[in-house]
């Protein structure tokens, strides 16, 4: 009984907050977190809802093994209907305030309307209140060093499309606009501070801790994370993939970055001439966490990005891989300082790295192509301009200037200045940092993502650039449908139990499976737990359809499927989509035409 079973209901129009049970039949099908706030959210909110509008929800929600000494056990969720998007989003954080939430004796937070006033939720255990004196309230319970906060940004309230909810400062619930929402309903944050012991019961005690110690010993013995995610963090991947031919850079027009040595885990790493620090001050862990690959540096104070501004001298959240990728290769910048300081600003305002930086990098090409001008951005802004990258995060986080379009993303962006093919998303949510005709399985999973293009709805560089669980060539497209399908899977199964997707690099089912059935009442087989997965999956697919999505998204832009790699042992490749596809809409049991037939939705019960 890992669950609380405790649902708090959140009506921020009406100022109040009410408890219910958790719907226990939802639970056995759909297990916690992603798929069990998915299932509460299609059967409340018309999927035609505009995403900004008080109709819309927000729901604040943990696993059965959040909380836990399962490695990695820190993990929440937030689940609306993504701004940037239209589509289902589920953004997943870690941290500690997922764990504090448990504590506190909460499955699920369901946000309801819109506050008249900017508000703030307080959560003590069992008590929950809606506060409008927001800085006197935090002022007096911050003493309290266990109090988590969940906040948005400045970004969240000037209505940036891709805002995040940033907690324990520097996590995130990062992509797809969560923070939008949030800020759409005058909710600053969700401050929560969690005692009680009673929170939540284990199934069966003794063999969750034989399970989750093996499990431990799993992480620690396996070459990623026990030796090249603490060491280097996701950064590791910089150079790997950089060598491979398959890093996107300049809005992927090519796919290989001459800056990147001086942007990866190795350069963090690196002493600076100018003080003898590197920018790497240690690694650090989420709760619960064993393999610790969050980054925590400092910057050169004498660096133009912070000279002047003391406050970012401190040590903070670094680069990981993703946000260094995007807020550099992404625009042809090399600098890691400017870089580390626009990663501040995203964390401390409250957005989205990948989107941000992949929307500059649009942006710049608009500009390279004349489609741009000076006098519109309000200084010059090429491929590689290190300082008008900072200006651009600056004013996207205050709203000001051309960084107001800048936080609308870059499908808006680029179809306002008449190259809508410029825009390297999928569904409306930009790439991340691998392209897709290197990588032929990763284009596939950019393509079908619910939540659009994404690198962890079924993480397909495993196979394809680390061999696991076995190795496919990259340009191959042979079994790739079928892989995909069972990474999507298993994925939606570990962020519904509530622990991270970076232990899929060395636990598979058979590592999980037992955790769940001893910290879970019934019986989680291996079979049941990959049928929760697919559920989940065709559930998310059921409500895009109905919000007005068509198989006719789930592509990839022109680029990638007509403009060969120009360089790289992937030189001449372009995106293989349209043999895969179909095969991959077979494996799912949909038809032609990327729906799902009624024998696959009745087999599954959605």
């Amino acid at each position: 009984m890992a669950w609380t079973k405790n649902v708090l209901r959140v009506n921020l129009e009406a100022g109040t907050c009410t408890t219910e049970p958790l719907n226990m039949a939802w639970a056995q099908d759909y297990l916690g977190q992603r798929g069990l706030a998915t299932k509460y959210f299609v059967s409340e909110v018309d999927p035609q809802v505009d995403p900004l509008s008080p109709k819309n929800k927000l729901i604040f929600v943990t696993g059965p093994l959040t909380g836990t000494m399962a490695a990695t056990g820190g993990r929440y969720s937030v689940i609306t209907k993504g701004p940037l998007t239209g589509a289902i989003a589920c953004s997943n954080s870690g941290g500690y305030f997922g764990a504090e939430l448990k504590f506190a004796g909460w499955d699920m937070v369901i946000f309801e309307g819109a506050s008249p006033k900017p508000v703030y939720l307080l959560i003590i255990d069992d008590q929950a209140e809606l506060v409008w004196e927001t800085e006197a309230a935090l002022q007096k319970h911050h003493q309290d060093p266990q109090l988590r906060v969940a906040a948005i940004g400045r970004a969240g309230e000037q209505g940036v499309l891709y805002a995040a909810i940033v907690n324990d400062l520097h996590r995130a619930a990062g992509r797809s606009g969560v923070g939008a929402v949030m800020g759409s309903k005058n909710l600053k944050a969700v401050a929560v501070r969690g005692t009680r012991t009673d929170a939540y019961h284990l199934a069966d005690p003794e063999a969750f801790f034989k399970a989750s110690e093996a499990g431990k010993q799993v992480l620690a013995a396996h070459g990623v994370t026990g030796q090249g995610l603490p060491t280097y963090g996701t950064q590791v991947l910089m150079n790997v993939i950089n060598e491979l031919g398959a890093l996107p850079t300049r809005n992927h027009r090519d796919v290989q970055f001459e800056g990147a040595m001086a942007i990866g885990g190795e350069a963090m790493h690196e002493k600076r001439p100018t003080d003898g620090k590197a920018n790497l001050v240690t690694n650090g862990a989420c709760f619960g966490c064993t393999i610790a690959c969050g980054r925590i540096s400092r910057m050169d104070p004498g660096h133009f990005s912070v000279k002047d501004k003391p406050q970012y001298h401190g040590a903070s959240g670094g680069v990981e891989y993703e946000a260094a990728w995007a807020l550099g290769a992404a625009n042809g910048v090399s600098d890691l300082e400017a870089l580390t300081y626009a990663n501040f600003l995203c964390n401390e305002d409250g957005f989205d790295p990948i989107s941000f930086g992949a929307t500059v990098g649009a942006a710049m090409e608009l500009y390279d192509l004349g489609l741009l001008t000076k006098e519109q951005v309000g200084f010059e802004l090429p491929f590689g301009a290190t300082e008008a990258m900072v200006k651009l995060a600056e004013l996207t986080a205050r709203g000001e200037g051309f960084g107001k379009e800048i936080g609308l993303g870059s499908r808006r962006l680029c179809a306002k200045y008449g190259r809508p093919d410029l825009s390297m998303t999928v569904k409306g949510q930009e790439f991340p940092a691998y392209d897709g005709r290197g990588l032929q399985g990763m284009g596939l999973a950019y393509a079908t993502s619910n939540r659009g293009a994404c690198h962890l709805r079924g993480y397909m560089v495993s196979p394809e650039v680390l061999g696991i669980p076995v190795k496919m060539e990259p340009q191959a497209t042979e079994g790739k449908p079928a892989m995909l399908k069972a990474f999507q899977d298993l994925t939606a199964v570990v962020d519904s139990a509530g622990i991270c997707l970076f232990t899929t690099f060395a636990w598979g089912l058979s590592d999980i499976q037992p955790q769940i059935q001893a910290a879970c009442e019934g019986d989680w087989s291996e079979e049941r737990l990959l049928l929760v997965g697919e559920r989940i999956w065709n559930l998310e697919r059921q409500f895009n359809l109905a919000a007005g999505l068509t198989g006719k998204d789930d592509n990839l832009p022109p680029r990638l499927m007509k403009e060969p790699a120009k360089t790289g042992p992937q030189k001449g490749a372009v995106s293989k989509l349209d043999l895969m596809l179909p095969e991959y809409y077979q494996v799912r049991g949909w038809t032609p035409q990327g729906v799902p037939t009624p024998e696959t939705k009745a087999r599954l019960g959605v």
